[in-house]
Order: C-alpha cells, then sequence, then structure tokens
C-alpha cells in the first residue's frame, strides 16, 4: 500500500476496499505491518473488500462485520485521516479502525444523497466500539 491508495480511499476512489488502522501498541507482530504502509503510531492498510476484512480478522481475531454491527451502535469520532480517534466512552485513543467508503445513494436519502459516505469503526484499548461515518472530501 502507497500513501496514495490511502487518499485514493478517501477520495472516494476505492469503493470496493477496506482501510485499516492498526496502532503500533495494538499489533502483535510485524506479520500484519508488512501488508500496509507505517504512519506515526501504527501502520495503516487499504486492501480490497474481502482481504481487508480477513486481515482485519487476523489482525485483531474479531469478525469484521459483526465488529462494525457492534460498534454502530455508539456514535464517536474517528479521525478523518482513518489514523484514530476518540472513545465517547472513556476518552481513550483508539487501538484501531475499520473503514470502508459507501457509493452516492439518492434514494436511500440522507447523508447517503448527498454524496459517497466513509463509515469508520473503531475500538479503544479496552474494547469499547464506536462509529462515526461522513461524506467524502469532509476534512
Amino acid at each position: 500500500m502507497t500513501e496514495t491508495d490511502l487518499d485514493d480511499f478517501l477520495a472516494g476512489d476505492r469503493l470496493d476496499h477496506v482501510a485499516l488502522y492498526l496502532t503500533d501498541d495494538y499489533l502483535d507482530d510485524d506479520a500484519l505491518s508488512a501488508h500496509g504502509t507505517a504512519v506515526e503510531g501504527g501502520v495503516v492498510l487499504v486492501v480490497p473488500g474481502e482481504r481487508g476484512r480477513d486481515l482485519f480478522s487476523a489482525g485483531t481475531g474479531m469478525d469484521a462485520m459483526a465488529f462494525a454491527k457492534e460498534a454502530m451502535g455508539t456514535e464517536g469520532e474517528v479521525d478523518h485521516t482513518l489514523q484514530g480517534g476518540t472513545c465517547p466512552d472513556c476518552g481513550a485513543d483508539a487501538a484501531f479502525v475499520l473503514a470502508f467508503a459507501e457509493a452516492r445513494n439518492e434514494e436511500v436519502g440522507g447523508i447517503y444523497a448527498e454524496g459517497d459516505v466513509i463509515h469508520a469503526y473503531a475500538a479503544c484499548p479496552d474494547g469499547d466500539a464506536f462509529s462515526d461515518r461522513w461524506l467524502v472530501g469532509e476534512a
């Protein structure tokens, strides 16, 4: 992965990809790091959907879709670069983030009618899960 991959994902140009961010403290070994790009405090990966879900499961021990469903129950704040977030329950920094982008869908309405949407799901070190979403291009 390159920084351009993340830029493309955040611009809505990789709607079939998944983005992952894991902090250095959360990573158990360097195997997952080899698939991504080192950033301050962790690693970011942008990979095709199914592979991304598999890497998420390998890196966290959780099913990606089950985690996303759990995280949707609590709104929080995820950094729009996907490199962190703040837990709304305890104020801790996120240990990891899972994100995907969804294409504009006028039929659904709301934010989805306005443009492509980034969905981000995060967890703090104590395991509290939370989510955030925003229009592609919002800073």
